[in-house]
């Protein structure tokens, strides 16, 4: 699997689009306003989620026994184990229940996190199974069935290996606002959230990933009301719960692509950038913003400052832009 992106345009000769300077980004969405010029798309049923105008929040419905639905937004980046990143939401629960789909007793979970949207909504994507739901980082909580409500994060490489703590017993009362803060670091691969309320802040489980796990590709930030398809019919939960989310933000790692400047060098056209390690980029061109073509071959960030150069430039204008992809 490959995810790329686009990053900085420029017409030859004539004028020049760069690419941002260095700096984190912060994604927020306090639900002041209606969130879907901000990017926000719902895919699945769109009866689970509601702007509510009055209070600014996100009315939102957990209903397991509905297919696969998320209101999502993209992030702008792919995000990898390498990478530093930090979500924070707030979240209260209006009324749960466990069961709530025939034949299906135990629990089952509410989720917020960052996943790839591309699978997520395609057919064949199961939380219930624990194999068929690749690529996620997520907070989930589990009402009581009979065990203890338990808050969980959970961290799901491309290859289905997982990385979980369970927190258990940790109930959310109704009608009490939580903040729940997942704080991830590339360079210790570990994940640390907190959980706070009127009563305080306390610090749950920390999900460590070994040297065996693999990696994920995440390229959404979501709410999601997963179906309660696909588990152990000895073992089968499901889950009915409204709620209301606010404040989310999202702090991600610098962009893959910073500081692109274009121009003529040597009788070539130039772009240089700074890249970043793990990424690869590939100079490509067009003569009319629909057809793209590759001018050489993609080549490894370097950490720096690199360039890529069109050797024989058209002599006709000509746009360029360089993508960035994350193997």
């Amino acid at each position: 699997m490959r995810n790329a992106s686009v990053r900085g345009l420029a017409l030859a000769g004539l004028c020049l689009l760069t690419a941002p300077a260095a700096g984190a980004a912060l994604l927020e969405e306090d639900f002041s306003s209606d969130p879907n010029p901000h990017g926000w798309r719902v895919t699945g049923d769109p009866s689970l989620f509601h702007w509510d105008p009055q209070q600014g929040e996100l009315a939102v419905t957990w209903d397991s026994s509905k297919p696969n639905s998320f209101f999502h937004r993209p992030i702008g980046t792919i995000l990898a184990k390498d990478d530093d990143f930090r979500l924070a939401f707030s979240v209260t629960l209006e009324d749960l229940a466990v069961g709530s789909t025939p034949g299906k007793a135990f629990t089952f979970e509410l989720a917020v996190g960052l996943l790839n949207i591309r699978q997520a909504a395609a057919p064949g994507y199961l939380r219930g199974t624990g194999m068929d739901s690749p690529n996620l980082i997520e907070w989930n909580y589990f009402p009581d069935s009979g065990f203890g409500a338990t808050v969980s994060t959970t961290v799901i490489s491309t290859n289905h290996q997982w990385g979980v703590g369970f927190n258990v017993p940790v109930e959310l009362a109704l009608t009490r606002r939580y903040q729940f803060v997942l704080d991830y670091s590339g360079a210790t691969r570990t994940l640390r959230t907190s959980m706070s309320s009127a009563e305080g802040t306390v610090a749950l489980k920390e999900v460590v990933l070994g040297p065996e796990f693999d990696d994920f590709r995440l390229d959404a930030l979501a709410v999601a009301s997963y179906s309660d398809a696909g588990q152990d019919p000895q073992y089968a939960g499901s889950v009915l719960a409204h709620g209301r989310l606010d404040d989310i933000s999202l702090r991600l790692p610098d962009p893959p692509l910073l500081n692109l400047v274009g121009g003529w060098a040597g009788g070539q056209w130039e772009m240089t950038f700074l890249g970043v390690a793990n990424w690869v980029y590939a100079l490509e061109r067009s003569r009319d913003l629909r057809t793209w073509e590759a001018v050489g071959a993609a080549v490894p960030g370097l950490g720096g400052q690199q360039t890529l150069a069109d050797p024989e430039p058209s002599r006709a204008a000509a746009f360029y832009r360089v993508r960035s992809e994350r193997p």
